[in-house]
C-alpha cells in the first residue's frame, strides 16, 4: 500500500470515527473525507438558502507582517475566480441568482455568504466552491480594492472613539496587538500582494479548516449530497494549520496602565477601561458569567446606570464582553459628563468595588438579564442567513456544544459563577485605563491630576 493511499483511508477513517457534535433539533452534521464539516439547518418558514463558509482565520492568525490582509482577502473573494474570471463577470452571476451576499473578517473567523432562491441550491454552492477553492488575485484588482480597506481603517482613525479604543488595545495586548486588530495596518495593507494573498490562502484555506453550513429551505440529504459532489475534491492541506502556525498566547497585564490621549477632534470625551477576561478553552463557564453581568449592568434598574446615567455623570455607560477562545477582552465605556469627569471616574471605581457584594443586583435583576440574553439568541436565529452566522462564529470561537448549549447555560448562571468571574478577571485585577478628551477641556477639567488608579 503507497503512503498516498494509506493517507486517503487515514483520513476517511477520521471522518466517520468523530463522533458526532451535541446539535439543536432540524441541525444535521457531516464531516466530509477532506475534513470539511458540513452542517445543514432545515427551516422551511421561507422559500429561501443561505450558504456560508467559514475559516479558522482573521487577526488572531495574522502577526504584524500580515497585518490586515485576511480582512482584505475577505474583500478580493469578491473579485473574480477561475469560472468567473473578472468581477463583471462574479457581479453578473450574482445578479442571475439574485443573491444577497457579503462576508466579515474578526478576530477568529472570516466567513463568506450567499442567500438565494431555494431552486438556486446547487448553482450558489457550485458559486461558492469557485470563489473559495479558485480565487484570481490581479495586481490591478489589488490596486482598486487596498485604498477601499485602508479607507475603513481611516475613517476609524477619524472617530475619537475608535482612537481611544485603539490607543488601549496597544497597551493591553502588547506585542501582540495585531492579532486583535482585523482592521490591520496601513504601510501592509497598501503593500500588500497577489502573492501575499496566496501566503493567507496556503495556511488557512483548508477544508480542514472550514466549515460550510446550508440553511433554509433544504432537504438533509439532498443538501449533503450536493456538498459531497461539489466540494469532496477539495484537497485536505495534510496538516493542522493551528498546529503549523501556532497561536501565541497572550501575555497577561503585569501592572495597571492610565493615560490621557489629547486630540483636537474629541469635542466630546470618552473613557474606557479593559480587562483580559475568560476565554472559550480554558473556562466557558466564566465567557456566559460575564454576558449575564454585563447584562445586569446594561439594565436601567441596574445601580451601575443609577449611579452613573440617572445622576448625570455619564450619558452612556456601557459594558461588555467579547466570547474568543484567545483572550476575550471586557471593557467599560463611558461618555462622561464634561462637566463632572472627576465624579465619573471616582463613581466608577466605586462601583466596580462593589460589584462583588451580595446586595449589588436583585435575583430579579438576575433573572432578567438571563431572559433578556436567551430572547436576543433566540431573535438572532429567527433568520435563515443569521443561523448560519450565528453557528459559524462559534464553531471558530468556541465549539458546536458552546453553540447548542447557549440558551441553557444562561438559565443556569447563579451569583457564585458571577462571583467567581469578577474575583478571577476584574476586581483587584490589572487594566488599561485610557481617556481621549481635547486640549482645552483637558486643561480645565485638569484630568492628569485625577485620572490614575486609586487605593
Amino acid at each position: 500500500m503507497n503512503k498516498l493511499t494509506l493517507a486517503i483511508m487515514l483520513l476517511f477513517t477520521t471522518a466517520f470515527a468523530m463522533a458526532q457534535p451535541r446539535l439543536p433539533e432540524n441541525y444535521f452534521w457531516k464531516k466530509l473525507s477532506n475534513g470539511l464539516e458540513v452542517v445543514v439547518i432545515e427551516n422551511h418558514k421561507v422559500p429561501l438558502a443561505t450558504i456560508e463558509i467559514a475559516v479558522r482565520n482573521g487577526a488572531y492568525t495574522e502577526g504584524a507582517e500580515y497585518s490586515g490582509l485576511s480582512h482584505l482577502f475577505e474583500h478580493m473573494f469578491f473579485k473574480a475566480n477561475r469560472d468567473y474570471p473578472d468581477q463583471e463577470k462574479f457581479l453578473n452571476r450574482t445578479q442571475e441568482l439574485g443573491a444577497i451576499w457579503n462576508g466579515t473578517t474578526g478576530d477568529e473567523r472570516v466567513n463568506y455568504f450567499f442567500t438565494f432562491d431555494k431552486d438556486s441550491l446547487s448553482a450558489g454552492l457550485h458559486f461558492m466552491n469557485s470563489a473559495i477553492r479558485f480565487p484570481i488575485y490581479r495586481t490591478e484588482d489589488m490596486q482598486k480594492e487596498r485604498p477601499v480597506v485602508d479607507g475603513e481603517f481611516q475613517r476609524g482613525e477619524s472617530d475619537p472613539g475608535f482612537q481611544i479604543w485603539y490607543e488601549c488595545q496597544k497597551k493591553l495586548w502588547g506585542d501582540l496587538v495585531t492579532r486583535k486588530n482585523p482592521i490591520g495596518d496601513h504601510n501592509v495593507i497598501n503593500t500588500a500582494t497577489p502573492e501575499k494573498m496566496m501566503v493567507i490562502k496556503g495556511k488557512y484555506y483548508h477544508p480542514n479548516n472550514s466549515i460550510l453550513v446550508i440553511c433554509g429551505d433544504v432537504k438533509p440529504d439532498e443538501a449533503f449530497a450536493k456538498a459531497e459532489s461539489i466540494f469532496g475534491s477539495w484537497e485536505h492541506s495534510g496538516f493542522d494549520p493551528h498546529q503549523k502556525y501556532p497561536i501565541p498566547e497572550f501575555a497577561p497585564l503585569t501592572s495597571t496602565q492610565y493615560f490621557v490621549k489629547e486630540s483636537s477632534i474629541a469635542n466630546t470625551p470618552y473613557m474606557l477601561f479593559f480587562w483580559q477576561g475568560p476565554d472559550t478553552r480554558h473556562d466557558s463557564a466564566s465567557t456566559i458569567a460575564a454576558d449575564v453581568f454585563n447584562t445586569i449592568l446594561g439594565l436601567n434598574s441596574s445601580k451601575w446606570q443609577q449611579a452613573l446615567v440617572d445622576k448625570g455623570l455619564a450619558t452612556y455607560a456601557g459594558v461588555s464582553y467579547q466570547t474568543e477562545k484567545y483572550v476575550g477582552p471586557v471593557n467599560i465605556y463611558l461618555l462622561p459628563n464634561p462637566l463632572k469627569m472627576k465624579e465619573c471616574y471616582e463613581e466608577v471605581m466605586k462601583q466596580i468595588k462593589m460589584w462583588t457584594d451580595n446586595d449589588y443586583y436583585t435575583d430579579d435583576q438576575l433573572n432578567t438579564a438571563k431572559l433578556n440574553l436567551q430572547r436576543s439568541f433566540i431573535r438572532q436565529t429567527e433568520k435563515p442567513s443569521s443561523l448560519a452566522s450565528q453557528l459559524t462564529y462559534y464553531w471558530c470561537s468556541a465549539s458546536y456544544e458552546y453553540f447548542t448549549d447557549y440558551i441553557t447555560a444562561y438559565g443556569k448562571v447563579t451569583r457564585a459563577d458571577i462571583k467567581k468571574y469578577l474575583d478571577k478577571y476584574i476586581v483587584n485585577k490589572n487594566y488599561v485605563a485610557g481617556t481621549i478628551i481635547n486640549a482645552e477641556m483637558s486643561k480645565s477639567t485638569g484630568i492628569a491630576a485625577f485620572f490614575k488608579p486609586t487605593n
